[in-house]
């Protein structure tokens, strides 16, 4: 592939994306042994799986990453490079990841279909409204908003005190944080991807199991301090309807004609970051090997995979791959020398690894190369893992597209026929606190876990009710292990506060709030949107 363009400069993703041969979906499908009427087709290159959920025998692969930095760590890049290495060496894959949330598109953070020549197509349609998935959830989300503000007003007959459920919409718009509705009731908006519809949604095993998942939403509180159910309203079924569509999967490809399946977008520093449930398990009926990442670092992402996705849902990951960047490792050390900073920033790569080698699955760390990366950078990230008895494997995915990934594909081939014995760190029957206390603990290193009084009183309220046996779902700040935001590197023994605690009883899990956690982003001063524009009736701008 030509890495320039016409006027001798490099190609931006978009650019590289544009000019890929993309194959008929349903050549695609026949990859996966899917025939045409399997399909429900969206144009030319996307479509929807209409398929019953075999038993599945595929081997679970799950990329992870380090510690996020402004730099980005490429966990898509890598997952999406190593599916078309698996390709290219002739096995039956498939390349399971989220949708990503069209708000941070024109925002700050820009797309998430990978980069360079290691790309999902048609990018600019998945970053944007893709086959309308995002749309079904935010328009349930706030039917069911709508069905509450319009029960009070009928009268309240479920008596309902206090109304918990927030409405969504996929844009950063901060000005939606605190609005007020009907008689002087405040109110505020989720971005749809942090929604519990959206969670529960990725969590669903089946159109039955999804609307009995949105019945068991709690909307809020009647005068005796119980919790009231979406279900009261009678609202489910018409929920389900609205969703029916979207919860089917959708398949693209990759820039090398790899199949690709894209479902579900929660983010992971608030719900659990990872694609659908039914989106891995179709996966794994219909590949010999099935490619997934968990959002942002290993301790929010792959902890939540591993605790929440996983242990519930009868999956068992057969090997763990954690990307690493020499510009990360360097932006989490000290000192002015860029050896140094390297070596220093290495304590980020080790806590990970720590981490993860405690669910016991195989694991190997994917050096993840830019172009100006030195030998000797790449030659010490390698001794330290050797140090720790884990292999690492350079990627060039990036520049170089399936062929790049080749000796990260073997390796792990080579890690699938190694035996998983995959254990969860903490059983959902402890309390909400020892759950809590493990994950600080073992996963943060925390020397201490505080509570104010406003998420004793909630846990207190979520164990009278019964609802406590649930995994936790914890959102913090994804740039340290910690829950503050500059602690980098390896930060240890300190105490991490419980600032308050929320039941996601749709979802099925507790989630408990550490720091200040915005589920409604808001635009930066140089936003991505005055960027991206149409052009001779082509997309330009996004990346």
């Amino acid at each position: 592939m030509d890495k320039i363009n016409e006027s001798g400069d490099k190609m931006t993703d978009l650019e590289i994306a544009s000019k890929c041969h993309k194959k008929d979906i349903a050549d695609i499908a026949k990859k996966l042994g899917l025939k045409k009427e399997d399909l429900i087709c969206y144009g030319h290159d996307k479509a929807k799986i209409n398929k019953e959920i075999t038993n599945h025998s595929g081997k679970l692969i799950l990329v992870t990453a380090i510690s996020p930095t402004p730099f980005g760590e490429g966990k898509t890049t890598v997952s999406i490079g190593l599916a078309d290495a698996f390709n290219q060496l002739h096995e039956k894959v498939v390349v399971c990841l989220r949708q990503p949330s069209m708000g941070p598109v024109f925002g700050l953070k820009g797309g998430a279909t990978g980069g360079g020549y290691s790309q999902i197509v048609p990018m600019d349609e998945i970053n944007l409204h893709f086959t309308g998935d995002f749309h079904a959830i935010t328009a349930a989300n706030n039917l069911l908003c709508a069905a509450i503000d319009n029960h009070i007003f009928r009268g309240n007959k479920l008596k309902i005190k206090e109304v918990t459920f927030n409405r969504a919409l996929d844009v950063n718009d901060r000005a939606l944080r605190k609005i007020t509705v009907g008689d002087n009731r405040f109110d505020s908006f989720n971005i749809t991807a942090a929604s519990e519809i959206m969670a529960l949604f990725c969590l669903a095993t089946s159109l039955d199991n999804l609307k009995h998942r949105l019945g068991n939403i709690i909307i809020g509180y009647n005068e005796d301090d119980k919790p009231v159910f979406a279900k009261e309203l009678n609202i489910e079924g018409a929920l389900t309807v609205i969703l029916k569509d979207a919860f089917k999967p959708n398949l693209v490809q990759t820039l090398e004609n790899t199949p690709a399946i894209v479902h579900g977008g929660p983010f992971a520093n608030i719900a659990h970051g990872c694609n659908s449930v039914i989106a891995t398990n179709l996966s794994l009926s219909l590949a010999d090997y099935v490619i997934t990442e968990a959002g942002f670092g290993a301790d929010l992402g792959a902890e939540k995979f591993l605790d929440i996705k996983c242990k519930n849902n009868d999956l068992k990951p057969n090997a763990l791959v954690l990307v690493a960047t020499t510009k990360a490792l360097k932006y989490n050390g000290t000192g002015n020398d860029e050896i140094v900073k390297l070596q220093t920033g290495l304590d980020n790569l080790l806590v990970h690894i720590q981490n993860l080698k405690q669910y016991k699955v195989p694991l190997v760390v994917c050096i993840n190369k830019y172009q100006d990366d030195k030998t000797e950078e790449i030659n010490i990230i390698k001794d330290f893992c050797a140090k720790e008895k884990i292999n690492a494997i350079t990627s060039t995915a990036y520049t170089d597209g399936g062929k790049g990934a080749i000796a990260l594909a073997q390796k792990v081939m080579d890690l699938c026929k190694e035996e998983s014995n995959f254990t969860p760190i903490y059983n959902d029957n402890q309390s909400i606190k020892e759950k809590i206390e493990t994950i600080a603990t073992k996963i943060y290193h925390a020397g201490k876990v505080e509570y104010t009084d406003i998420a004793l009183d909630k846990i207190k309220k979520i164990e009278s009710w019964d609802l406590d046996r649930l995994p936790i779902c914890i959102a913090k700040t994804q740039y340290s292990i910690s829950d503050d935001a500059t602690k980098l590197g390896y930060p240890k023994d300190f105490t991490v506060t419980v600032k308050d605690v929320r039941l996601y009883n749709g979802a099925g899990f507790v989630t408990v709030l550490l720091g200040d956690i915005m589920t409604m982003p808001g635009l930066p001063s140089k936003p991505n949107y005055e960027q991206i524009d149409i052009i001779d009736d082509k997309v330009t701008g996004i990346f």
